[in-house]
């Protein structure tokens, strides 16, 4: 019961960059948000690191040039493209298209990894673009062909794009999740330091949006990492992934609170996301039949590694 409601937690705290960021952003540039988001994360996320992992640095650093490249994808690309999303797009619309990351995955897995994709995973594919472009036209299907789409939900379109790379490039990596996340979040800093200084980034003048970047630093960087991997210790990363979905779900209710509107369109298209996703991620029972046909129904199933298709990955930097 903790670590479903470590999951909860976490998940509630990442939505709330969604919300917070979008607040942020209204005064402050994706770049400079990012980097002092980052700047304020980092160094508690490698203490957290040595305390909770106790990790071997040099081993870990020993595959920086993967670690530079899930920095660049994940924690860099990612958080840039969704705030500057949040500048032209609402967070509820934001988080409905992020929900279709896993049907992405799995068909960037097909066409890089040359993993099989199955009907599933085609027609979860469909089922869930159908739903984006539903959110992204409000409803208006033909007007994807008469008009320019929001650059926030194609911008929010790249980001999931970049986010399922960087889930696919994670896979596998020999580093602690904690460590391998402080790291990508200090080579971050350095990497974006020379844009942010000779952009003249400064702390924010209004007391909101100076508490805004707090928020986001303190609780989606360090405290939903922290729940999420305590709770991986005793849920499986394939159930632990299913909550995911909560982050889109604690999004859109805290911005109906806030005084937000969510059309008709928008939480239709939602659904067929989720149903998409569902779809695409579902197991076929081929494999249960062959083991009991072969005569190894006696056997226990082998459990999937963090890092095997169908399997959530234990990285979750939102």
């Amino acid at each position: 019961m903790k670590a479903k409601i470590a999951l909860v937690l976490a998940t509630l705290m990442w939505a709330g960059n969604y919300i917070v960021g979008s607040i942020a952003v209204q005064t402050m540039s994706p770049l400079d948000l990012t980097w002092l988001r980052w700047v304020l994360a980092a160094v508690p996320l490698l203490i957290l690191a040595q305390v909770v992992e106790k990790p071997s640095w040099r081993q870990a650093l020993r595959h920086w040039p993967r670690l530079l490249l899930l920095s660049a994808l994940g924690i860099g690309g990612y958080n840039l493209l969704l705030y500057t999303a949040l500048q032209y797009t609402t967070p509820q619309s934001a988080s409905l298209i992020n929900a279709a990351n896993p049907a992405v995955m799995v068909v960037l897995a097909a066409l890089l990894l040359r993993e099989r994709i199955g009907w599933r995973g085609v027609a979860g594919l469909m089922l869930g673009l159908f739903g984006v472009v539903l959110i992204i036209t409000d409803g208006a299907l033909a007007s994807v062909f008469t008009r320019s789409p929001n650059a926030g939900d194609l911008l929010m379109m790249a980001a999931v794009v970049v986010w399922s790379l960087y889930a696919i490039a994670g896979r596998g990596l020999p580093v602690p999740p904690i460590t391998a996340t402080a790291l990508q979040g200090s080579f971050v800093v350095v990497l974006l330091a020379p844009l942010a200084l000779l952009g003249g980034v400064s702390w924010p003048a209004d007391a909101r949006v100076g508490w805004a970047v707090i928020f986001i630093a303190i609780f989606p960087s360090i405290g939903s990492y922290v729940l999420w991997n305590s709770a991986l210790k005793t849920i499986p990363p394939g159930r632990a992934g299913v909550f995911l979905n909560l982050i889109t779900v604690f999004t859109v209710v805290i911005a109906v609170i806030l005084g937000a509107q969510l059309t008709a369109p928008q939480l239709i298209g939602g659904v067929i996301v989720f149903a998409g996703v569902a779809l695409s991620t579902r197991r076929a029972p081929v494999d249960g039949m062959k083991r009991r046909r072969g005569g190894e129904a006696n056997r226990p199933a082998p459990r999937a590694a963090s890092g095997s298709a169908g399997a959530a990955p234990t990285r979750v930097d939102q």
